[in-house]
């Protein structure tokens, strides 16, 4: 009886976790909708993704980030941002995280979700990872926004893992791309999404959410040559912090 009562719970905060990712967007979609028919406005559709639709997300589901920073992020630097991935927290957890506008490279399935997918696919630079064009078009279009001044954020395990996974291999493109464009890279550590909104159905719960800002990588003196060893470096960093938090 006690599981059937935890199980309608669980249930119950998931309904609810959707009901979050949808309101605002209802909400605000006039607003949303006119800050992406141009690049210039990104800032203020950022803005609004930032502290209203991540924050009312965080907040309502009773998850209260608390974040440690080994270094500053400069509000006139571009940065490769790159954390481990292993719920659909993480997406909110890191607007949270960066007050610097960013733009998100992702799998472009996700494009499909039903309202957040069309403000999805309008903002984020979307890759098919089986498609060897859209990998090229990719660098091309993180030069743009680059150039902008704004930041990009790349999930380098390139999807999320098995649950029973801690932290799965890098993919090369995030270093690749910082070492290319000569952009310092973030290693960020998310400690608890798993535990709060995992991608099994009946678990997770309200609590804290912790975050840990590494000390940023310099790619200024790098080459393409170097991107194996940095790629596992920061892979090490974040791996460090789960397995001494576990």
């Amino acid at each position: 009886m006690s599981k059937f009562i935890r199980n309608i719970g669980y249930t119950l905060y998931r309904i609810w976790f959707y009901i979050l990712v949808a309101l605002p967007i209802v909400i605000f979609f006039p607003f949303l909708l006119v800050t992406t028919i141009s690049e210039k406005t990104y800032p203020q559709f950022f803005w609004l993704a930032r502290n209203i639709w991540a924050k009312t997300i965080l907040f309502g589901m009773f998850c209260f980030p608390k974040v440690i920073l080994e270094e500053e992020i400069n509000k006139k630097k571009s940065y490769m941002l790159t954390a481990n991935h292993t719920s659909m927290l993480d997406i909110m957890l890191m607007l949270y995280v960066s007050k610097n506008p960013f733009v998100f490279v992702g799998k472009e399935e996700l494009a499909k979700i039903p309202l957040f997918g069309f403000f999805y696919r309008r903002v984020c630079i979307l890759v098919n990872r089986h498609d060897p064009k859209s990998r090229i078009a990719v660098y091309r279009r993180v030069q743009h926004r680059l150039n902008q001044g704004l930041s990009i954020c790349i999930f380098p395990e390139g999807g999320v893992p098995d649950e029973n996974v801690v932290l799965d291999s890098f993919k090369d493109g995030a270093f690749r791309m910082a070492i290319k464009h000569n952009i310092p890279i973030v290693p960020i550590t998310f400690l608890d999404c798993k535990k709060r909104f995992s991608w099994t159905f009946f678990s997770g719960g309200p609590g804290r959410l912790r975050v840990k800002v590494h000390k940023f990588v310099d790619t200024q003196i790098l080459g393409t040559e170097d991107t194996s060893t940095i790629r596992e470096e920061v892979r090490e960093t974040i791996l460090d912090e789960l397995i001494k938090n576990a």
